[in-house]
């Protein structure tokens, strides 16, 4: 019973985080964005690591939510757009992977060959935003911002694993 209401959960709660997440205005989100880098890439920034995407703009995309943001690294800080002319790589993939991947429950490379996670447009600069992301210390992290990562993937991988049983239970009949 409780296995089946996290199934459900897991497989509609980006249909029902849509509407409010859509409503959000922008600025909001940009703030909410760049806190969270700020506090995510804390390190990263002090030490420079960002400087590969100076004056070049990654676009991040949650399909299932329809939210995209245009990330770029400006005067030696981080900068979230709306809308960009032109982004030289994009990474897009649903909500609930994503949750995943930051918490390391799944591995980027394992997404991308299962065409859960799109990674598009230059390659190269692609690969050091991915490597700067599995450069993060989740130990960093503030413990209420890391319990409530870990404890969202948690439910999130139960959820997605009760699907995963049922098909291999189907498939064996």
């Amino acid at each position: 019973m409780i296995a089946q209401l996290r199934k459900q959960l897991v497989q509609h709660g980006p249909a029902l985080l849509r509407v409010p997440a859509k409503l959000t205005p922008f600025s909001l989100q940009k703030k909410i964005m760049l806190e969270s880098l700020a506090m995510v890439f804390k390190e990263a920034l002090a030490d420079g690591d960002f400087e590969f995407l100076e004056d070049r703009w990654l676009k991040v995309e949650v399909r299932d939510l329809d939210l995209q943001w245009f990330i770029s690294y400006q005067d030696q800080k981080l900068v979230v757009a709306e809308h960009c002319e032109h982004h030289d790589v994009s990474f897009s993939g649903e909500c609930n992977d994503l949750v995943l991947i930051a918490a390391r429950k799944e591995d980027p490379d394992t997404l991308f060959f299962q065409r859960r996670l799109r990674i598009e447009g230059d390659t190269e600069l692609g690969l050091e935003v991915k490597n700067l992301m599995d450069s993060i210390d989740l130990d960093s992290l503030p413990s209420p911002v890391k319990f409530l990562l870990q404890q969202s993937a948690d439910f999130i991988h139960q959820g997605m694993q009760t699907n995963v049983i049922e098909k291999e239970v189907i498939h064996a009949h």
